[in-house]
């Protein structure tokens, strides 16, 4: 199989994927992320989303800058926690994810630091363009009351019209927006 990916690989590097490891089965994962799910709804009451684990970031450096201005900001005061924003168990879930990946990434010999991109795009490009992306994504989230864990699969877990419409409508945007963007990656 003779990938984009593969042939930007340098040679030591093509050595060390081509012993990784096979994904896991997706039915499997699914199943698994659903008890995850479902776990943290009987231990939190609450679904799985990042953007409370960002405000409570948002929060901790709100009250280094400006302590008086967090205490009558609405949505900082929601995130202070008695005085210990990053305590937020959200903040922790994000830590655990980053961790998560990182050790799956090692087991699996996917470990790498590469950007992953088409031909048409230099790193540079690539890295600005996900940063932006990353940028519309979190005001989005913020917008929507949740980001897409929290709407597409805690919202639509629950069966929440909203949830389900974010749902639709982000499948319906990336599959009218792939055609005009396809020449990046091809």
């Amino acid at each position: 199989m003779n990938t984009l990916a593969q042939r930007r690989l340098g040679a030591a590097e093509r050595t060390i994927r081509s012993a990784a490891r096979p994904f896991m089965n997706p039915y499997l994962a699914g199943l698994l992320l659903g008890l995850v799910l479902l776990a943290t709804y009987v231990v939190t009451g609450r679904g799985l989303g990042a953007t409370a684990g960002f405000a409570a970031v948002a929060t901790w450096l709100a009250s280094l800058v400006s302590p008086a201005h967090l205490q009558a900001s609405v949505v900082h005061v929601k995130y202070w926690n008695d005085g210990a924003p990053l305590l937020n168990w959200t903040l922790f879930l994000l830590l655990g994810a980053l961790i998560g990946a990182a050790i799956s990434g090692w087991q699996g010999h996917r470990f790498s630091f590469t950007v992953e991109r088409g031909p048409n795009v230099t790193d540079g490009q690539r890295l600005v363009l996900a940063f932006a992306g990353g940028f519309v994504s979190a005001c989005g989230a913020k917008l929507a009351k949740g980001c897409t864990s929290g709407q597409a699969l805690t919202g639509s877990s629950i069966l929440n019209v909203g949830s389900l419409v974010f749902l639709l409508a982000v499948f319906a945007a990336a599959f009218g927006l792939a055609y005009f963007v396809r020449k990046e990656w091809l």
